[in-house]
């Protein structure tokens, strides 16, 4: 059966200028993760140094151009003034302009070059990085504890696996490239500007103060909303995903006229927010436009009163007013980049609490399993989850080729069991052995391989059919694999299949029924061979005919094997050659199905109680 969680709702930011005003995420220590990402920038270090040098030198030939069209407006200027005037021999001198037009020409391609060179390179740079943490990442999910997945939801380890990551990756290759060229830019139209007129400068940069003044309040009130709209966002999100993953469940139960009203609730919250922050963030262009309206009008007429007393010239003016123009926009993009660069930090800082995690404890290997005879043996084990203890001085001995049944009510600790049993989680106290060998001094690896599970949730994989058999078994030969379906009573339902042993199964296997599914687990099982079986009731998503084959085949498949039983009909344990029943993780009755009749406790009210309600129906 396949699992399914849901992930935490991903809800984007406003388009354009808003995102500039979207509180982001931020980090919970800045400093910290910044510089432990930067290591992973390290090794390529001199490809960075490049990008640095291609940024600087594409913004440096691009700042210079409005200075040389200036000069060409100049020269224009003045030839076609001094003609006016009357001056002998005057003119417009078209070489001279074409020449200037031509360096300009020259000086925008060769910007161009460098900035595709940066671009290129950071596109590497930013590729290889997140390589390198998907390595990482991947690698250490393997070395993690289960207990580490059951403690959170599957969405929540995906987003942090997939969608932060992406996040680093992205930023990377856009907003660091972005982030130097508006720097770069700054400094360089500042210099041009000073270059010009120290005047004119000192009037344009003081337009920047007020705009912060008057943008202040603005921002404030916007970033409340925007919040909102994240947090109502993140609501829907998750209502439309129960709504729809939930459809044939809402359907049934006549939950249609419920659920769209709920949609309809939180879809007016989510309008409400939405529309006061885009409409509050949207007041803060015309505010700015409007401050540099202004000082725009005050650089031309100081600019004209200066050209009119021979102090700058009438191209020198056209640059500045073009500098004037520009220099906004690298300061509101190194803004905006500043708020996507906390956001991506809070990102990175959820990668590397994920590799910071504890994992499974490193394995001494001093013993080994070559072929289990399956005598198992629980030695006043202790074991919980959190700090109770859920299992305390279980004391279990089972002999070879013994079918061991385990039966109880829900959070007895049946499943546990068996997780200990497999080592996914370590004891607190005792021990549990194989044929003696502690199972701690074994290799997880080889330990696991003497057993085969069959459970009730069963767990098939995207690809074909024989490849999903084939996880009983790397090696296992085409007759090998049609041997253990025959005997799991799958290989008819699979010559059927449009493509027999070939057919793909999607990622939730949802393309054959529930009992088919069950009977490829089975045929799993039944190609590895192993020495000792887990069965958490196997049959139970079959039909009654097929059951009834099953349990042939899986009573051949145990003969001469230990096995181990989670029953929840006891009807089907009778033969079992030694019950256990657990209550509160502790063995309270232990013996053959007739024996703990004849003892008339827990068992035999469990078993007479089921026996009642079989009868009733």
């Amino acid at each position: 059966m396949s699992k399914h969680r849901k992930a935490a709702p991903m809800g984007g930011g406003p388009m354009g200028h808003g995102n500039m005003m979207m509180a982001g995420q931020k980090a919970k220590n800045f400093k910290g993760t910044l510089r432990r990402l930067l290591k992973y920038l390290k090794p390529r270090s001199k490809q960075l140094l490049i990008v640095l040098l291609a940024a600087i030198m594409s913004t440096v030939f691009m700042v210079v151009g409005p200075k040389i069209m200036g000069n060409a407006l100049t020269e224009l200027f003045e030839g076609a003034y001094k003609k006016l005037m009357g001056v002998p021999g005057a003119g417009i001198d078209f070489t001279a302009i074409g020449k200037l037009l031509l360096l300009l020409g020259g000086l925008y391609v060769i910007s161009s070059v460098f900035s595709y060179i940066q671009q290129y390179v950071m596109s590497s740079v930013a590729q290889k990085t997140v390589f390198d943490l998907r390595e990482d990442v991947n690698k250490k999910l393997e070395k993690l504890p289960l207990k580490y997945y059951d403690g959170r939801p599957n969405g929540e380890i995906l987003s942090r696996v997939t969608n932060d990551i992406d996040t680093i990756g992205s930023t990377l290759q856009q907003s660091v490239t972005q982030f130097i060229t508006s720097v770069v830019t700054i400094v360089g139209i500042i210099i041009m500007m000073l270059s010009i007129s120290p005047l004119l400068t000192l009037i344009s940069i003081v337009s920047l103060p007020l705009s912060m003044f008057a943008m202040g309040p603005i921002l404030k009130r916007s970033q409340k909303h925007f919040a909102s709209q994240q947090k109502t966002l993140g609501q829907l999100n998750g209502h439309i995903e129960e709504m729809y993953t939930g459809h044939q469940v809402v359907k049934a139960f006549s939950h249609e006229k419920k659920a769209i009203d709920q949609f309809d609730e939180v879809n007016e919250k989510l309008y409400d927010a939405g529309r006061k922050a885009q409409f509050i963030s949207g007041l803060i262009m015309p505010v700015m436009f409007f401050i540099g309206n202004l000082s725009y009008v005050l650089i031309c007429i100081v600019g004209g009163i200066l050209v009119t007393n021979r102090a700058i010239s009438i191209g020198d003016i056209q640059a500045f007013i073009t500098y004037s123009r520009q220099f906004t926009q690298p300061i509101m993009q190194t803004a905006n980049i500043a708020n996507i660069i906390q956001a991506t930090i809070a990102a990175a800082e959820r990668v590397f609490e994920l590799l910071d995690e504890e994992e499974e404890k490193k394995e001494v290997e001093t013993v080994s399993l070559e072929q289990a005879k399956g005598a198992v043996a629980f030695e006043h084990v202790d074991f919980g989850y959190g700090e109770d203890l859920l299992i305390e001085d279980m004391n279990i001995q089972v002999q070879p080729g013994q079918t061991v049944a385990i039966v109880g009510p829900t959070g007895a600790g049946k499943t546990t069991l068996i997780n200990l049993l497999m080592r996914f989680y370590e004891l607190n106290d005792g021990k549990i052995t194989i044929d003696g060998l502690d199972t701690r001094e074994m290799s997880r690896g080889n330990l696991r391989s003497t057993f085969g599970m069959v459970l009730q949730d069963t767990w098939l994989f995207n690809g074909t059919i024989k490849e999903n058999l084939r996880f009983g078994k790397k090696d296992a030969t085409d007759e090998e694999i049609i041997a253990a379906a025959k005997t799991a009573y799958a290989h008819h339902f699979i010559r059927t299949l449009p493509e027999g042993y070939d057919t793909v199964l999607n990622e939730e296997a949802s393309n054959i029924s529930q009992g088919q599914k069950q009977l490829l687990t089975i045929a799993r099982a039944v190609l590895a061979n192993p020495p000792i079986m887990i069965l958490d009731e196997a049959t139970s998503s079959v039909d009654t005919r097929t059951e009834a084959l099953i349990q042939k085949a899986m009573n051949r498949l145990m003969e001469g094997r230990t096995s181990f039983v989670i029953a929840h009909r006891l009807s089907t344990i009778r033969d079992a050659d030694l019950i256990l029943v657990m209550d509160q993780g502790k063995v309270i009755e232990q013996g053959t199905h007739l024996e703990l009749l004849e003892a008339n406790g827990f068992y035999a009210d469990l078993y007479n109680s089921q026996f009642e309600k079989d009868l009733a129906v």
